[in-house]
Parts: C-alpha cells; structure tokens; sequence
C-alpha cells in the first residue's frame, strides 16, 4: 500500500519523524497523526511510517514554498535542529513547536534549541517543571475504539491460547530501568499463595539485555514456577489491544519512564494498574480508585500491593470498571488531538515570520 499523498497547497502542519528505528515518539506520531487530519492539514515526512499515517517525502519539505505559513512540531533534538535549519537558513515561514516528555533536566545543547521554538508543549505537569520556558500540559490519549473490554475475559483468554485464570501482565521492553526483575521477583512470591492466578511477561529484550532475561527466565525455573510465568514475545504494536483484554492486572514497575502509555492503554481495556511513581503514572492511575501507586525498585511493596488486590476481588471489579471510566473521561486521544490543533491554529493565525 502506498502512502497517503497530500498536496503541498493543503499542507498546514508538518510533523517530522527523523527516526527510522520503532520508538515511543514513533508511535506517537502514528497514532495521533490521522486523528489530526480529520480537522486539519498535517502530515509527517520521514522514515519508518506506516501507509496509513498522511506523508510527504523529506525532499518535498525543502522544496515548498517559503511564504506559506506552517508548523514544524518536532519531538527530538534532531527535529528541532531541522526546524531551525528550514527556518533561518532555507528561509521557510514555520512556527516551531517542541512537545516535551523529559523527566529531568535539559541538557545546554537541548535547552539552546527550545529557546528557537515558538511553543513548547509538555507531556505531563512534571515535565512541564523541568522546562525553563511556559509550556502548555497536553496528556497524550487513547483510542478508546481501538483498547476497550472484551465482552468475555475468561473466553478470550481462552481463544489465545492462555490458561482462563486471573492473570496478570507486565508489558513493554525488557531490562532493568523498565523493572522487569521487580515484577519477576513480586510474582515469585505472590504466586504460591494464588494457585489460580496466571502471570504473563511480554517484550522484547535487545542484545545487550539478553543476560539480564535469561536471569530472570532462570530464577523462574528455579522456583517452579514456569508454567505460571509464562515469557511472551513482542507483538506487534496492532494487536496489542487483546493482549491488554487478557489481563486482570497489569503492573507498571519501571525505574525510570519519560511518559509510559502502557497504563492507560490497560486501563481503557478495563484492567487495573499497579504502577511506580515514575513518568506520568501518577498523573494517570488514581490510587485507590483505578490501581495503586508505589516506589520505583521497592520489591516488598510490589508484592504487598499485588498481593493485597488479589485478595478482593471485589475490589479488583470496581478496579476495572472505574479504569474504563476514567481514561473515557479524561484521556481520550480525540481530545489530545484537538488541543494541538488548538495550538497549531493559534500560531498560524499569528502571521509574524519569526525570522
């Protein structure tokens, strides 16, 4: 399938994406991008994007016409660099954009490019502190279309293969920072206390994570527990909607995470989270209500946590039926898209240069 071609004279908004390997920024831009387009004229130029996603080749971005007004909303440091360049060397009309979802402070290299941006948009209220400049908090979304409740957990367990116990989930990439370990080790010592609980790990482990999976693939043996720990492989991005709709319970142990979408994605399936205070978790599960939130690296509190929404199921009910609410009323990806477009339609409403 070729890609979605979009004349130059329709073009309001280009988003870039300078990377051609799959990424968080990536996916961003895939998901987001057509729900954009419905009310405005953006496109992305760069490798790596489905056929879907509306694209112009790079080239094309360099030979527009400079006197049309437009936005460049870049999301790395090598985009905005490349806004910089279109603007005041190839004297291109931008207004410059940069969404931030950094959990610590610039570096002088990447404080100097924002400076050149004519809006800054931050991913949370805690990344929003980290940046020396106003910006404007837009929390990313999710298609609540595409991630719902199955109508049978138990059956649809059951149709992907999957023991039809209450099962638990820890998904994304594999290595110490996202916590795969403290989950591994939560489960090693939740699990002879359940006989009917399940508990999958999903992910990708890159080569020099290997060692640190085969670890934990060992430690599960060793305890007897591998056909209740079961090690999933990566799927792709399009069908991770149903692995969401296996769980009871999805954890969140990273150490360290810029945003995380992981949680709300669980949660517009209707699963409960247990998450770390890292990224923007705690501006996304509410303790108590939709999930628990505890420490990062803390194997104790992990189990305890676990351990303790086990034991009601009651409570892991109304979990999941406030999780789904909750991510309706307030996280839909509709609503990210319109306060960008929001912001693109104010700055290119402001005709000034900026040369």
């Amino acid at each position: 399938m070729s890609k979605i071609a979009v004349t130059p004279d329709k073009i309001e908004v280009i988003a870039p994406n300078l990377k051609r390997r799959l990424s968080g920024v990536t996916a961003t831009i895939v998901r987001l991008l057509p729900v954009q387009a419905r009310s405005i004229g953006i496109v992305a130029t760069g490798p790596g994007l489905p056929a879907h996603v509306p694209h112009v080749p790079l080239w094309s971005v360099i030979r527009m016409s400079g006197r049309t007004c437009r936005v460049w909303h870049a999301r790395r440091n090598t985009e905005m660099l490349m806004g910089l360049i279109l603007r005041h060397v190839l004297r291109k009309h931008l207004k410059l954009v940069f969404t931030s979802a950094s959990q610590r402070h610039h570096t002088r290299y990447t404080r100097l490019l924002i400076s050149g941006m004519d809006a800054v948009v931050a991913t949370s209220r805690k990344s929003a502190s980290y940046l020396r400049r106003p910006s404007r908090v837009i929390i990313h979304g999710i298609d609540t279309g595409t991630f719902h409740p199955p109508e049978d957990r138990r059956a649809h367990r059951r149709s992907l293969g999957l023991p039809e116990n209450v099962t638990i989930g820890c998904y994304g990439r594999i290595r110490r920072q996202k916590g795969t370990d403290v989950f591994v080790d939560a489960m090693l010592a939740v699990l002879p206390q359940y006989t009917g609980v399940t508990a999958l790990v999903m992910g990708r482990a890159a080569h020099k994570h290997i060692p640190f999976l085969q670890g934990l693939r060992e430690k599960v043996a060793q305890a007897g527990l591998q056909d209740r720990i079961l090690f999933l492989p990566e799927v792709p991005v399009e069908e991770m909607p149903r692995w969401y709709q296996v769980l009871d319970l999805l954890v969140a142990p990273q150490r360290w995470e810029g945003f995380g979408l992981t949680p709300l994605e669980a949660m517009a399936c209707g699963v409960p989270v247990i998450a770390t205070t890292v990224g923007a978790f705690d501006e996304l599960v509410v303790d108590g209500k939709t999930g628990r939130l505890i420490p990062p690296g803390d194997v104790g509190q992990m189990r305890a946590a676990v351990d303790t929404t086990l034991a009601s199921p009651a409570t892991l009910q109304q979990w999941s039926a406030a999780s789904r609410h909750h991510v309706e009323a307030g996280f839909r990806i509709e609503d990210e898209a319109a306060a960008l477009n929001t912001l693109y339609r104010e700055l290119l409403d402001d005709q000034t240069n900026g040369l």
